[in-house]
């Protein structure tokens, strides 16, 4: 691709044309003069009014959804942490049930045991004095 070039023949355009052309200068100058950042349409001027309403307006918008996405975030994560907690607390439950219960029968197997020796002790001197 070729690359126009910027010379122009001024003298040979007509009055219209020169106003183009001159104008195209200006906004070729603006194009390298000005950083990108502070590059702004006219329409865009004309809208605010020059003075950044519309910027105002959108950071204080923007900061809002991120005060109410916060917000939301924190109600979520507390209602899941104390859901774990509420897990944590049933399984603590559950388990001393379990444990409880175990020692319980442990006992009762103990018992009879001791009842089943007894009784086998028994049986032999039975069959021992017959």
């Amino acid at each position: 691709m070729e690359r126009p070039s910027l010379e122009f023949n001024l003298p040979d355009t007509h009055e219209e044309g020169k106003l183009y052309v001159v104008d195209s200068l200006n906004n070729l100058n603006k194009l390298n003069v000005c950083p990108a950042e502070s590059q702004h349409s006219p329409d865009e001027e004309e809208n605010t009014g020059g003075t950044g309403g519309s910027m105002a307006g959108s950071n204080t918008r923007n900061q809002c959804l991120f005060f109410i996405t916060f917000i939301l975030t924190l109600i979520i994560t507390l209602a899941l942490v104390s859901f774990v907690i509420f897990l944590i607390f049933q399984t603590r439950n559950e388990v001393d049930q379990i444990s409880s219960r175990l020692l319980s029968e442990k006992k009762n197997i103990e018992e009879l045991k001791k009842l089943n020796n007894i009784i086998l002790k028994h049986l032999n001197q039975s069959r021992i004095k017959e």
